[in-house]
């Protein structure tokens, strides 16, 4: 099992860049952290990397802009986050557009 340590520099820069979205919480969890967005869980911390929320009809994108999936253990067995993508970290536009597809999917799938 990976250790999925979290900065805190890098938590509280990734709530500080989310923070058009809402009231953006935390939660710790298995090491890693959880990030939601007026309530709803949409992203996860691990290993100081960010990953979004994401399913099939978004996979494309986020394999177009380089985002890798999620394997918490190094087995193929993945969940459905993706990486952020790199330009998004550096960029708060884009940061919130990946945020609010994850958003979105989020909601649909909490229905």
């Amino acid at each position: 099992m990976t250790d999925m340590a979290v900065s805190s520099d890098y938590l509280d820069f990734v709530v500080e860049q989310l923070a058009p979205l809402g009231r953006i919480t935390t939660r710790r969890m298995f090491g890693g952290a959880g990030i939601y967005a007026n309530g709803l869980f949409f992203a996860l911390i691990a290993d100081d990397v960010l990953y979004l929320k994401g399913d099939e009809g978004l996979k494309a994108e986020f394999e177009a802009a380089g985002a890798q999936i999620f394997d918490p253990f190094g087995d193929g067995k993945t969940l459905n986050y993706w990486s952020a993508p790199a330009e998004a970290l550096d960029d708060q536009e884009i940061l919130i557009d990946w945020s609010r597809k994850s958003l979105e999917f989020a909601a649909r799938k909490k229905r």
